[in-house]
């Protein structure tokens, strides 16, 4: 059996132009997640909507663009949205239980561990957590950004196995197939840095805040975590048991193109739904801490790092980030904040090219680092009046992709060449 988190989008719960729930609509999500949930399934469900269902209850036509506004309208939405959702499930039997986030609610790591720990205790009651961020609270500092991204954070703590993200197409396309009729399917993704779509066409409904975008960041952040994820049409729920139970085949010797040509022959016939799948990492997927700084804290600002401080850093039995290996620092930070860390390259005219590589929670503020950067340990007490640690960031503190992406790569040759 397997753990299976499901998102649904504003525009999948509530119409676009009444501004009414879709209640038929969320009915057959319902039965859909019972019955996997009664097959032995472990569920969480991820539900925006807060602010979409607060707009039918202003009778408001659009969405206000004052934070204050929004946060008013998730006030009035999310008591009306969980209770949609708890008699809905009610219906079946079914408990639930409702989990609100921030990052600041993940900002420390313990925070972090209780949350997941809440997670996995409900799952082993047999309670579907639905999960949304606390948009009543939420501030652009302290936001996931789209629940697609807290749709993959979630999928990483509960350790799922899949990740649904239904939306109001079957599949990615390489471009907007309401636009553009010569669109293609893309079906199977074995590596979405190969991916050439065109996902600027914003969000989809004038409810949502995502779009195809957002859901690839959220595809690529859960892959990297050992998490297949889904994207199919939230019109047809029922497909998702179909979808969990297939099993498709990537010939990694063959074109992107010619393995989706393969995969939509197969669906076909087996009469499988057509649906875009992104096939987890099988090996080495970051999980816990690693997942928690990569993924669950929001960087500050960055450190840029020379070639062998780079290659010290990253290899298997790594070291700390030692001043020495710094070049130069970018943006204002604090003592322990999460900043990326970025490899570099000078220039002749003395500039820096930098690309980034991981991320870490650093012991110095970055007053400090500049003043450090590029010294041996020993002189930091010199320099600072104080010396915490030899370390700017512990290598406990430091977490990077489970793989690099063709611009680090040609990156890293570069240099090293």
């Amino acid at each position: 059996m397997s753990t299976i988190v499901v998102k649904l989008g504003s525009s999948s719960i509530v119409d676009d132009v009444t501004r009414e729930p879709r209640v038929a609509n969320i009915t057959k999500i319902v039965e859909e997640l019972v019955k996997l949930r009664r097959n032995g399934n472990k569920i969480v469900l991820v539900s925006s909507g807060a602010i979409a269902m607060g707009l039918n209850e202003t009778n408001l036509t659009n969405k206000p663009k004052r934070l204050a506004a929004k946060q008013a309208l998730a006030a009035l939405g999310q008591g009306k949205l969980i209770s949609l959702w708890d008699n809905l499930f009610k219906y079946y039997n079914q408990q639930t239980a409702q989990i609100l986030l921030t990052r600041n609610d993940i900002v420390d790591f313990s925070q972090f561990k209780n949350a997941e720990n809440t997670i996995q205790e409900l799952l082993n009651m047999n309670i579907i957590p639905i999960v949304n961020e606390n948009d009543t609270i939420s501030t652009q500092e302290i936001k996931f950004g789209d629940n697609d991204t807290l749709s993959a954070i979630t999928a990483g703590m509960c350790n799922a196995d899949y990740l649904f993200l239904l939306t109001d197409v079957n599949c990615l396309y390489t471009d907007n197939p309401r636009i553009n009729p010569l669109s293609e399917k893309i079906l199977l993704v074995n590596d979405l840095t190969k991916l050439n779509v065109n996902t600027k066409s914003g969000a989809g409904s004038s409810i949502g805040t995502g779009g195809m975008e957002t859901k690839l960041i959220a595809a690529d952040l859960a892959t990297n975590s050992g998490i297949t994820t889904i994207i199919c049409n939230s019109n047809y729920p029922e497909n998702i048991n179909k979808i969990v139970n297939y099993k498709p085949i990537y010939d990694n010797s063959k074109s992107l193109s010619e393995n989706n040509k393969i995969e939509e022959q197969n669906l076909l016939s087996e009469e499988i739904p057509l649906h875009t799948r992104f096939l987890g990492q099988p090996i080495n997927h970051v999980k816990d801490r690693q997942f928690w700084l990569l993924h669950g804290l929001k960087p500050k600002g960055s450190v840029i790092v020379d070639y062998g401080c780079f290659q010290a850093i990253t290899r298997k039995n790594r070291g700390g980030l030692l001043p020495v290996g710094i070049m130069a620092i970018e943006g204002n930070f604090n003592q322990l904040e999460c900043i990326e860390l970025k490899l570099g390259k000078k220039n002749k005219d003395g500039s820096i090219d930098a690309i980034t590589f991981g991320r870490g929670r650093c012991n110095y503020n970055s007053n400090e680092i500049d003043k450090i950067k590029g010294l041996q340990s020993n002189l930091i007490e010199n320099v600072l009046e104080y010396c915490d640690s030899e370390y700017v960031i512990h290598r406990e503190n430091m977490a990077f992709p489970t793989h690099w992406d063709d611009n680090l790569i040609n990156f890293i040759k570069e240099i090293g060449n």
